[in-house]
């Protein structure tokens, strides 16, 4: 979990993947001044994902005939406010349609979220999952500025970045606040040292430009998109600035955009907290005995003792680092994700107890874009980049210390780690943009929210919001009974119906309509 200042990442994909390179921007010439929207995109076979992707093979192809992936650069303007001045290249993958010609709608571009994911790792990833969608679309993804081959932010190195996530997030006196504070300093310098020409141009109102941009280069009149976690912001932002250009869309795994990033903490300290009741609730109602706690208190209270016990000497987890109670934090938060991760989360929590912390570091590295070799994806410095280019407020050490309580009784086992998250932001070398985004559409077309009860990043809540900041008629409310992040890959058969239903045949399912 990068210091969760606003914790909006796409860890499904985390776990999968997650992968960077670096594009160094295109200066301006003489013949700068053309209109990018004209701009013919050179598709070849995708290379491997390079070490800000998360590494890894190039995609396999899917199924079928046209199922070969295909890799392109996008030119667009490194500041939108100068579009005849310096571009950056944007990398993009696609598939194209495995249906006929005459059935197909146009492309349907994907954000999976983070911010900082990699949409070229991600979409061949679970490209499977949009098997039916590929019959009428061409699937395709970026990485967005920031990210893995776009420009990527970098800060420190990967030796600096063990000890960042190594160290306490959750200080208990002076001398371990102040070394928080310096190495949020140090990294935050860090990123401004490496990267102080992109640091300036990766807010979401940018990326939602080149959303538009990139349909143009497309062909598409109108976007037709698919956002996931941040993604869900990516495309609100993208609804209130081209309203007239939204096509068919789907939300799932909702922000909240009517929070702060103080009132998106707290919310995500009770979607975390919830997950773990549930995760708890499931343990001790299998048949087989739960093996780590014999009631959901015990379940909890264990961890809790166990993140104690942490906090004073960890322990072994992958050669040579020590498992601390942030990374295991980490690790637990990421187990939470889904409830397909449950299991290595029971087998991690088991192995912790017995003084071996290898597989809860696995899930916390997992959550933090480390591979096994060693290396860092970008993710992490592009989560930090674009949320605090976003987000208005900067916290203080004292903010945090009067918070605390609210925090605390929100999720007595998420709350401190949250709560110190609110500091990632101090002395970030660029203002934020707004206290929360606007995502207001009048007269933009429907667009599909759905929302998950039990999901714990983003909470369940932000779909009934961000249904209603789109407006009257735009917003349509989807609720899913289920756990984890996100409705869609749960291949729930009611949810695939709404979402496959709107996108391939335009047919709008009934507002606050509710799956199973």
């Amino acid at each position: 979990m990068p210091r969760p200042f606003r914790l909006r990442a796409a860890a499904l994909s985390a776990c999968a993947l997650l992968l960077p390179a670096l594009l160094a921007g295109c200066t301006a010439g003489d013949d700068q001044a053309q209109d990018l929207t004209r701009q013919k995109l050179d598709w070849k076979p995708c290379p491997s994902p390079d070490e800000a992707q998360g590494g890894g093979a190039s995609p396999s192809p899917l199924p079928g005939a046209r199922g070969q992936w295909e890799c392109a650069t996008l030119k667009a303007p490194l500041d939108w406010d100068d579009p005849d001045g310096d571009t950056i290249g944007l990398a993009l993958i696609r598939v194209r349609t495995s249906g006929p010609e005459n059935k197909r709608i146009g492309s349907l571009i994907f954000n999976f979220g983070g911010p900082g994911g990699s949409g070229v790792t991600t979409l061949p990833a679970f490209g499977r999952d949009y098997t039916t969608l590929r019959t009428r679309y061409d699937l395709v993804s970026f990485d967005p500025r920031g990210v893995g081959r776009s420009a990527p932010v970098t800060c420190e190195d990967d030796q600096q970045l063990d000890e960042y996530f190594q160290q306490d997030g959750t200080p208990d006196d002076s001398a371990e606040r102040t070394e928080l504070l310096d190495s949020t300093k140090d990294f935050n310098a860090a990123c401004e040292d490496n990267s102080r020409r992109i640091l300036p141009h990766v807010r979401t109102t940018e990326a939602a430009r080149d959303l538009d941009l990139m349909r143009q280069v497309l062909g598409d009149d109108k976007l037709h998109y698919f956002g996931i976690s941040y993604g869900t912001e990516l495309g609100g932002v993208y609804a209130h600035l081209f309203p007239d250009k939204v096509g068919r869309a789907v939300f799932d795994a909702v922000v909240d955009p009517a929070l702060n990033s103080e009132q998106a903490s707290l919310g995500q300290a009770r979607g975390f907290q919830r997950a773990l009741d549930n995760y708890a609730e499931d343990c001790v109602s299998q048949v087989e005995e739960c093996p780590v706690g014999d009631s959901v208190q015990d379940v909890k209270n264990r961890i809790a003792t166990l993140l104690r016990d942490l906090d004073r000497t960890p322990i072994p987890g992958v050669f040579p680092r020590q498992l601390t109670e942030t990374m295991a934090t980490s690790g637990i938060a990421q187990a939470l994700y889904s409830k397909n991760f449950w299991p290595f989360l029971t087998d991690g929590l088991e192995q912790a107890y017995d003084g071996d912390g290898t597989i809860l570091m696995v899930l916390a590295d997992s959550m933090n874009g480390r591979s096994q070799n060693g290396e860092y994806s970008n993710l992490v410095p592009a989560n930090v980049a674009i949320n605090c280019a976003d987000a208005k407020p900067r916290y203080t050490p004292a903010d945090v210390e009067r918070l605390l309580p609210e925090f605390r009784k929100a999720s007595p086992l998420f709350g401190d780690f949250m709560a110190w998250g609110m500091i990632t932001c101090t002395d970030w070398a660029v203002p934020g943009a707004a206290d929360h985004p606007d995502v207001s559409a009048p007269g933009a077309a429907p667009i599909l929210v759905i929302g998950n009860t039990g999901d714990p990043a983003t909470p369940y809540e932000g779909a009934r919001s961000m249904a209603r900041a789109l407006g009257e008629g735009v917003g349509v409310e989807l609720t899913y009974n289920g756990q984890g992040h996100g409705a869609y890959n749960s291949e729930d058969r009611c949810v695939r119906n709404a979402v496959h239903g709107y996108l391939l045949d335009g047919k709008v399912p009934e507002a606050e309509a509710v799956c199973p």
